[in-house]
Order: structure tokens, then sequence, then C-alpha cells
């Protein structure tokens, strides 16, 4: 089966028991003839290939971990048999370690009846051993013909050499609690990628299609793009679609983390893996399976858990030296004090034994993967994609963030904010539906606030006949209703009529809706002044309320900028409460005020719509975007997008990543902190195997369990 070598090709692989095992893997695929390149994802359990090769050839590179390689797309159709490998028996499962228990136990009943140095008693422990660490010994053996040392190494030469010096209980503890110490890192690692197989099972694996007439299930692999999905109350939408017939509420939660289900209706988008809760809806299938959001989203988040953060960085390296240099303390406290201080040589040689077992780094190499894959899971499940470990990193560390104003602080859709009718003589609903009428003629960005206004009040304006209608360039529009003829326009239009008396408390009127970030527009005939309009981009509800809650997070810098101009610029910022506002920028200056706040503050956050504000977002250290739902810019551009286009996410996606930052120094400081207590304890001659192993398993279980605390973090 082999493959083509002008592309990558991604395989999911099964059987990981560490992150050690992870690179050896990638290093022999590595070496296979054809490859040129390999990248191991250990969060994601996936490799990806460039070149030729089989799969035979991969699983043999991982013949030391008898690891299972399957193609990415094959493995997604595997759902169900993975489901079935879960529900296998306990003791089936784990048979190999229970026998080598249940030897221990029989070792032991003879040490009390027979004594320690009985033969019976002896081979008992050996029997362990050797079934206990088969698996074990036949990498360790391997690796130390090639002079490779990792923690199965060190493992090896400890085990071994404690029957040497006959300790053949202990020997046979050291395996059994380090075959418990891999699959308790095994089962935590497991758990942290639950969250995304749990993404991977949101999106259906069939849908009810409407083909020439007929009605039929059919996998989503051969829906094509066009065909009609039926989506009935209480079942998930299998692809993403726009809605064609129909009306429902839609549950998002899975894909934008929204709590509440959102109203859908026709034209409307909806997406793969969400709930159809009410209604029937008929949407028309719009991306194959692939190109899905969910899809999107799976296939960044495991590209996420791939990127290496820089303290999983600072561990791999140190992992690297690590590990040969404890081999080289261990010789030393085996050797030392015999030659030069008359020690006795078994006492020893135990205790160098001891210091390899206590040096296995399986705490320090799982501290950081565990600890991201946990909030990148958590992240994306609440509807915040964080694209790699590093940007959780710096997410953490985060002293300004800068956000643009249209479409992030604000909705970005001009809604009515006031409407004054000044002349008492005029019938406030007649004179909307005028100006209403007017404005449908008109090109204006302002016309669909209006528009809206006029539908939300029921005001019809489709049947008035507006004759000589005009626009009158950078002042406004005019057009006769009835034989009368209506102005609309800035205040600049009526000053230039002569016929019309503009009085200071109107004048008054419109510098304080101006002042507020309006803008206004005056409705008028040749002879009075009527009304009074304001539209505005309506602040985000939760807008202010963000603000507050990262100054309370200690974020010291919050910014606005905007293209806008400085009286509406000065409003907004006033109303959300952000630090400062920089107005009237252009592309090039949001830009150049991102490259100045990282100057000044180190680590900058942009918030934005992923669009006009690319350069902004890709010169800031976290590029956010906003709407990441639907959104195919925001998702490729952005180093994080808060999906449900809410930002109420960001404060939970800085907590998620600060708690992230703290757990992984840790993790770290505690997986080293243990090593170097037991090692302390060689100086009285303290130290144990059972001591250097209840230590080891002790800190890997700890590491793994904090890790796991980030997919409690909580909104």
């Amino acid at each position: 089966m082999a493959e083509s070598t002008d592309k990558k090709n991604v395989y999911r692989v099964e059987g990981f028991t560490c992150a050690n095992c992870a690179g050896k893997f990638e290093n022999n695929v590595k070496q296979l003839p054809g490859v040129q390149d390999a990248k191991v994802n250990f969060g994601a359990s996936k490799i990806s290939v460039y070149g030729d090769t089989t799969i035979e050839e991969l699983e043999k590179a991982g013949a030391f971990e008898n690891l299972k390689v399957a193609p990415e797309k094959a493995q997604r159709e595997a759902t169900a048999d993975s489901n079935k490998e879960e529900k296998e028996p306990f003791y089936k499962k784990h048979s190999t370690l229970l026998n080598a228990a249940l030897l221990i136990v029989f070792g032991y009943l003879s040490l009390i009846v027979n004594g320690e140095e009985n033969l019976i008693t002896s081979l008992l422990f050996a029997a362990s051993i050797v079934i206990g660490g088969f698996s074990l010994f036949k990498v360790g053996f391997k690796n130390l013909m090639r002079f490779e040392f990792d923690m199965k190494t060190l493992m090896t030469v400890a085990i071994i050499g404690a029957a040497v010096i006959g300790e053949w209980a202990e020997g046979a503890i050291v395996v059994i609690l380090f075959a418990i110490s891999e699959a308790l890192e095994r089962f935590s690692m497991d758990r942290a990628r639950q969250s995304i197989r749990s993404l991977m099972d949101i999106a259906p694996k069939e849908a009810l299609v409407r083909r020439n007439g007929q009605e039929m299930m059919i996998h989503v692999d051969d829906i094509a793009l066009g065909d009609i999905m039926i989506v009935k109350p209480g079942q998930k939408i299998a692809m993403d679609g726009v809605v064609v017939s129909g009306y429902s509420a839609v549950n998002q939660a899975a894909i934008t983390g929204e709590s509440v289900p959102v109203e859908k209706k026709v034209d409307d988008d909806v997406f793969a893996g969400t709930l159809n809760e009410e209604g029937l809806l008929e949407v028309k299938v719009t991306k194959l399976v692939d190109d899905t959001t969910i899809a999107k989203i799976i296939h960044l988040v495991e590209e996420a858990q791939g990127e290496r953060a820089p303290s999983q960085a600072f561990v791999d390296k140190f992992a690297k030296y690590y590990t040969p240099i404890i081999m080289i303390v261990a010789a030393l406290v085996a050797v030392i004090p015999p030659l030069f201080f008359g020690g006795d040589w078994t006492t020893w040689i135990y205790q160098g034994l001891s210091v390899l077992v206590v040096g296995c780094p399986c705490a320090l190499v799982i501290s950081t993967p565990i600890s991201i894959v946990s909030a990148i899971g958590n992240a994306a499940k609440k509807g915040v994609l964080i694209k790699g470990g590093v940007y959780l990193e710096e997410m953490g560390a985060l002293k300004a963030i800068a956000f643009d104003k249209t479409g992030t602080l604000t909705r970005g859709v001009p809604v009515v904010t006031d409407f004054n009718v000044l002349n008492k003589a005029a019938n406030e609903k007649e004179l909307l539906s005028i100006i209403t009428a007017l404005e449908y003629r008109s090109q204006h960005p302002l016309a669909s606030a209006i528009m809206r206004k006029a539908e939300e009040s029921n005001i019809s304006y489709s049947d008035i006949t507006v004759e000589d209608f005009s626009s009158i360039t950078g002042k406004g529009i005019k057009g006769s209703v009835n034989g009368t003829t209506y102005y609309i326009g800035n205040p600049k239009l009526f000053k230039e009529l002569q016929t019309v008396h503009f009085t200071p408390d109107q004048e008054q009127l419109v510098a304080s809706l101006q002042n507020q970030g309006k803008t206004a527009m005056i409705v008028g005939t040749e002879k009075d002044i009527l009304a009074v309009i304001a539209v505005a981009d309506e602040v985000r509800d939760s807008s202010m309320g963000v603000i507050q809650k990262l100054h309370q997070l200690g974020i010291k810098k919050t910014i606005m900028l905007t293209g806008d101009n400085k009286g509406t610029a000065t409003a907004i910022a006033g109303s959300v409460g952000v630090s400062d506002v920089q107005a009237e920028l252009l592309p090039q200056d949001k830009l150049d005020f991102i490259k100045q706040l990282r100057s000044e503050y180190g680590n900058v956050a942009m918030v934005g719509d992923g669009i006009n504000d690319a350069p902004a977002l890709a010169a800031s250290t976290v590029g956010i975007a906003m709407g990441g739902a639907g959104t195919d810019t925001a998702l490729e551009t952005a180093d994080v997008a808060l999906m449900g286009d809410d930002l109420r996410k960001l404060p939970f996606a800085i907590k998620l990543s600060r708690n992230a930052l703290s757990i992984i120094k840790q993790n770290i400081t505690f997986a080293l902190a243990i090593k170097l207590i037991a090692l302390l304890l060689v100086i009285p001659g303290w130290l144990t195997l059972w001591i250097a192993i209840l230590s080891d398993m002790g800190a890997t279980l700890l590491v793994a369990l904090n890790g796991l605390r980030l997919m409690r973090v909580k909104e």
C-alpha cells in the first residue's frame, strides 16, 4: 500500500506509552527508505510522513512498542471498533501485569515459609520479572546495544543489576511498579485526548438526503455539494450548509460554546455537529465532510497539540542530556565509595541501581504535553480554538490587549438609536415611513439601519411613491412625496438651504448626539426641520464587562484601535472602559501601533475580525480572531479564534492559559524536586529500589493528575 511522495500522509498511531517512545518512533520512521521526513504528534497520537512508505514498514518501525498504524481517514471510521476495544475485560487487558503480580504474591508467601535464600522463592520472583518485564527488556536490550539511553534502558540495567546482587524481590517489585506507572501515564494521556475524541463523535456519520424526489440515508462521505438534507427536530446536523426551508432553534454549543440555542431561518448558515431543537429544517450542503467547520476545528486542535510549547522544548532538550547524566551519576555512586572509602560493593551497587530508577524521567517528560493537551481540549469544547502550546503559554503572559472597534467591541451593524420629531404637526409613524421610502432608494451604508427600524415598528414604506429622487454628494438625499420635497442629510445640507431656519436648540441636539458617537441626520422640507434621526454602531452588551474582567486579571493596558473619527471613538471607548483609544487609523497605522505596544509591554494580543485586521493580528504576540465558526479567514490567520463571535470567552481563555502556565511550572518543578530529594537519600545510604520506584511513580501520577485539572477550568 505505497503512498505518493508528493504529499504529506497522516496516520493514527495506537500504543504510545510515553513521549520518549513517540520520539524514538519518529526517528525510526525518518530512517525508513523513501521517507524524507516524519513528525509525531504525541498529543493527538498521529504521525505525519513525507515520502513513500507502507503501513507494514511503519509498524515495523514501531515494533519495539507494538504500535498499530492506520491511515487517518480509515481510523476515523473505526470509532466503533475502538469502543469495542475499550469494553475488553480488565483482566484480559492487563493479564501480563496481573500474572506477574500473582507470582510476586506467591514469591512473598514462599519467602515467609522457606526464607530468602530458597531456590523456589528466587524462581518465583525471577518468573515475575521475566513475565512482567519482557516487553521492557526487549526494548532495553536493543537500546543498550545501540547506546541509546531512555527510561527503558535505565530500568533494564537497574533490574538486571538487582538480579545480579540477589535482590530478586525488589527487582520484581520494580518491574510491576514501572508497568503500573506506564499504564497510569497512558491512561492519563488518553483521558486528555478524550476531549478531542468527543469532538470527533459530535457530527453524525449519516444524513437523510433528498435526491431525485426520494429521501434516503447516505453516509457523509457520499454526500455531494448541493444535496438537500432533511433535519428533523432532535437530530444533529451532519454537514455545513444553508437553510433553504424551515425555521428552528439550533444548539451550537459544540462548535461555538454558546449555551443558548440560535434562531435559524431561510438563508442562515448551519454547522455540522450542531443540534436542531425545534422545527424541521431543509439544508443545502455547502461543504464536503472534510471541509466542514467541525472537521477544521478537529484538525487545527490536533495540529495545535503537536506544536511544542517553549517549556516543552526545554523539557525535551533537558531530557536528552538528563538520562546519560543519571547513568554517569549512578555509576559513580556504585564505584567511588567502595574504591576510595572502603564501602561495601553490594551496598553501593544497590544504591547506584536505585539512582538509576530514581532517574527515570517519566514525570518530567509527561509534565508539559498532558497539560497542553488538557488545556487545548477544554478550550475547544468551550468555543475557543488555541492553535498551539506556544500561544497557550503566550496568552498567559499577556500584558496589553488591543481591540479593533467595529465588529469586536461593537456589533458591526448600524442601528437607529434616536428618533426625535421636532415639528409637532408631523405624525411620527407617517414621517418614518417617508424617511424609509427615501432611504430605500439610497446606497448609503446607514440606510439599512433605518429600514430595519421601520420593519421592527411594522411601518410600511414600499407603497409610498417617491418622485424626483436624487443623491446630494457628501450631504444627503432628496425626493418628493405627495408633492412635498423632503431632504435627509447632515447639518451642512440644511445650512445651505436659505429657506430653513436652524435654531440653536436644534444645533445643540445634533452636537449632543455627535458627542455620543452617533451619526445625526436631519429630516426636513424646504421650509421646516421635521426630525433628527441618529444612527450608531451598537456596542456589544458584553464589551464593558469583558474589559473590566481583563483589568481585574491584571492586564495593564486595553486599547481600542479604529479607523473611525475621534468623536465616535472616544464616546465608545468611554462606554466600554478601555484604558486608551487611537482613532482615524489606517491598517498600516494599526500595524505600527501594535509594534510600538510590543516594544513597550512585550506580550501583546490583538483582537479583530481576522480579515481587515490581518496585518495587526500577525504582528501581535497572539492574534485573536472573532467569530471563527464559518469564517475560514479567522480560522486560518489567527493564533486563537473565539468561535461563537463572543468576546466573553476572552477572559476565560486568558485564565485557562495562566492556569496552564502555572501547572506546567508546578509539574516541572515537582518532577525535578522529587528526584533531587530521592537522590539526596543516597548520602546517608537510605535510598532503596522501593523508595526509588515509588517516588518515580508518585511523581508521574501527581504530574498527570495536576495536568488533567486543566480539563475542569470553567468560564
